[in-house]
């Protein structure tokens, strides 16, 4: 049997502050495999980073081929200016054979791909065949032959059509002495690689195309670059010619760095997507002027500064005059590089401050701050003078509710979990309140602004997938979207938001692609399902969709009777017993033309909601919005991308805006009042 509830709609009553657009923003880090799962390139290992994994003096992904006796393989130094090494592959002068190197890969039918490569080879070798194999069928898909020019290196480019898609395919690079005889026996036959890159011709910016779609579908206001490997990141690492960008590793994650989304790469995603960057700079391993460095390369003038000039030189000649800029992430945290006290971080966060304002006097300055009132206190004590933010990370793990450890939260019935992840916006209220006083009552910082920089909604366990967090499941997302309706109920003093991640990554991406189902340190293989290239959205992906592209403006007050709730006690002893099912938050549109309710239903039965209007003169019918599904664990996945989507419908209204409406349990509505003309 549904339970009832009464919503009026106080439409002429405008609460103080704007709902900004950035608070609806995103973030991308070089994580796990967030950047293999964005970018469209197939291959892995392009440029032989890796030592030798699966065979001796071959490099890590690639694999030997040869039908020869003595081909040889071997790494050595790369190409002058180049970073990891070059691979070697000689075919000895009696063997008559061919020989080459492989790596699985999912190539998509129908398609050119632009091949391109880094070689050079003795002058016997007067080219290298490429070629895309079916491992299945052993069926030729694609192949071109690539004429090799010089003992010099050089690059080559050259055009794959794909006749069939495969997600179980090998690219095959193979050079051939068959049927020649060599008298040479010192040097003959030997190819050296630098480079080899495949890339689908429907890219964007070297983003996948249906990953860039999905992300433009999001309206995300502002694109967040940060996170913990931002603490030992170096800019130049990540400008020039692609082949020229150093091989390093990623400290924080213990993986080889991305070299290829560098700061140009990133700058014109956001353009192309339309969003304000936002720019998190390495105040841990880094320097002021490093930053303030940074900041000149993609702001200066190309003709009236070194830095700008470089930028030009490395193809962009316009200046991005990207805006908000970061100081450190998450510097109170042990795991970061340049982990340190708030007094420390506020004396560093002023040198970087005045250094950087002194790069560009127009940036909006964001500094680090904590779900810690100790620390936030200390920081816009010494250093809220020199920032416009105050940063904060919101997310939610299993001892968050108080239980003693995993295995305690393993044993908890599913509606316990449930009313403890839903029942979330209580710790974001609180932690956001206490932020607020911290910088109401500081002489430095009145001013400032609150910045979520980071945000996700998650707890242990999960019984789908080998105990990871349930970041991906229906009851996730309408944890999430409970979440967004608090940040939006602050939005006098919370300007700015970053989901994270945006694509695969560590443990929440809202946007997912292929199988490979990353955590912490492992995941399935890409390609047990045949569907590694599908490209889908996450229940969470669908609310974070629904909220950005909202018509809102303003908070309006409303009255709400409902049935209540009782949650697990939180940790911090945050109150959560008598909560409403129903977490409701009401906008008004810019113009003043459009009514929103947005409505997340946190219980587990269905709710029969009457909905009126005061102050707001309606049009006849409303148009509702609806995340729902028939279990709180309903996923989307490759099999069922969308088992969870965003459905729209209509409902006829009685008078100014009156309607009965049923909200299914677990559910997201955004209703939608037009004025009346």
């Amino acid at each position: 049997m549904a339970k009832h509830a009464k919503l009026l709609i106080h439409g002429d009553r405008v609460e103080k502050g704007e709902i900004h657009p950035f608070l609806f923003g995103h973030f991308v880090e070089d994580i796990r495999d967030h950047m293999d799962a964005m970018l469209a390139f197939p291959l892995k290992n392009m440029d032989f980073e890796k030592e030798a994994e699966f065979a001796p003096g071959v490099s890590g992904e690639w694999m030997p081929i040869t039908n020869g006796k003595n081909t040889k393989f071997a790494l050595e130094p790369p190409a002058p200016r180049h970073s990891g090494h070059s691979q070697k592959i000689r075919i000895a002068s009696d063997d008559r054979c061919y020989a080459g190197i492989a790596q699985r890969v999912s190539v998509r039918g129908g398609i050119r791909y632009e091949a391109k490569l880094f070689a050079r080879a003795t002058k016997e070798i007067e080219s290298v065949r490429l070629a895309v194999v079916d491992r299945l069928t052993g069926k030729t898909l694609g192949e071109v032959e690539v004429s090799i020019e010089s003992h010099d290196w050089r690059e080559y480019k050259t055009e794959l059509r794909v006749s069939a898609a495969s997600a179980d395919a090998e690219l095959r690079l193979t050079i051939s002495s068959e049927e020649k005889s060599w008298k040479d026996s010192i040097s003959t036959g030997t190819l050296w690689l630098d480079h080899v890159s495949l890339l689908p011709e429907d890219h964007v910016g070297l983003v996948k195309r249906d990953v860039f779609d999905m992300a433009k579908r999001l309206n995300a206001g502002m694109m967040r670059l940060g996170g913990n490997y931002i603490s030992a990141y170096h800019w130049r690492q990540g400008v020039g010619p692609a082949y020229e960008r150093p091989n390093v590793m990623n400290e924080a994650w213990d993986h080889q760095a991305d070299k290829y989304f560098g700061t140009i790469e990133f700058l014109e995603f956001c353009e192309r997507l339309g969003v304000e960057p936002l720019i998190c700079v390495n105040d841990g391993s880094g320097a002021p002027e490093e930053a303030a460095e940074w900041i000149r390369y993609c702001n200066a003038d190309a003709e009236a500064d070194p830095l700008g000039a470089l930028r030009a030189s490395h193809g962009r000649v316009e200046p991005f005059r990207a805006k908000y800029w970061e100081i450190g992430n998450e510097v109170w945290g042990p795991w970061q590089v340049g982990h340190c006290a708030a007094e420390e971080y506020a004396h560093r966060l002023v040198a970087f401050a005045k250094e950087m304002k002194a790069a560009d006097p127009e940036l909006v300055l964001l500094g680090c701050g904590h779900t810690d009132d100790a620390w936030n206190r200390t920081v816009l004590a010494i250093a809220g003078e020199h920032i416009d933010y105050l940063t904060m990370h919101i997310y939610q793990h299993y001892s968050t509710y108080g239980y003693p450890g995993r295995d305690a939260a393993e044993r908890a019935p599913a509606e316990e979990k449930f009313r403890a992840i839903v029942s979330y916006p209580e710790v974001s209220r609180y932690a956001i309140r206490q932020a607020a006083d911290a910088i109401r009552s500081s002489e430095k910082g009145r001013h400032v602004k609150l910045a979520i920089t980071e945000y996700n909604t998650m707890y242990y366990p999960n019984t789908i997938r080998q105990g990871l967090p349930n970041e991906h499941t229906l009851e996730a997302a309408v944890a999430n979207a409970a979440n967004l309706n608090e940040m939006i109920r602050s939005c006098d003093i919370v300007e700015i938001g970053s989901f994270s991640d945006l694509v695969n990554g560590w443990l929440g991406g809202c946007i997912r692609v292929g199988d490979n189902y990353a955590d912490q340190k492992k995941g399935r293989l890409p390609g047990w399902s045949g569907k590694g290239d599908l490209v889908y959205g996450t229940p969470t992906y669908y609310a974070l969709e629904l909220f950005a592209n909202a018509d809102i403006a303003r908070v309006v007050g409303h009255e709400l009777s409902c049935d209540t709730f009782d949650a697990p006690k939180h940790a911090w002893g945050v109150p959560t017993n008598g909560l409403p099912t129903l977490d409701v938050v009401c906008c008004v549109s810019r113009d003043g033309r459009k009514l929103t309710a947005l409505v997340v239903n946190r219980s587990l039965e269905d709710v029969d909601a009457e909905l009126r209007v005061n102050g707001f003169e309606a049009a006849p019918g409303a148009v509702v919005r609806e995340i729902a599904g028939d279990r709180i664990d309903l996923v989307n996945d490759v099999f069922q991308p969308e088992a969870v989507v965003s459905r729209r419908f209509e409902v006829a209204t009685e008078g100014s805006g009156a309607l009965s409406l049923r909200l299914k349990a677990h559910s997201i509505y955004a209703v939608e009042l037009p004025a009346k003309q």
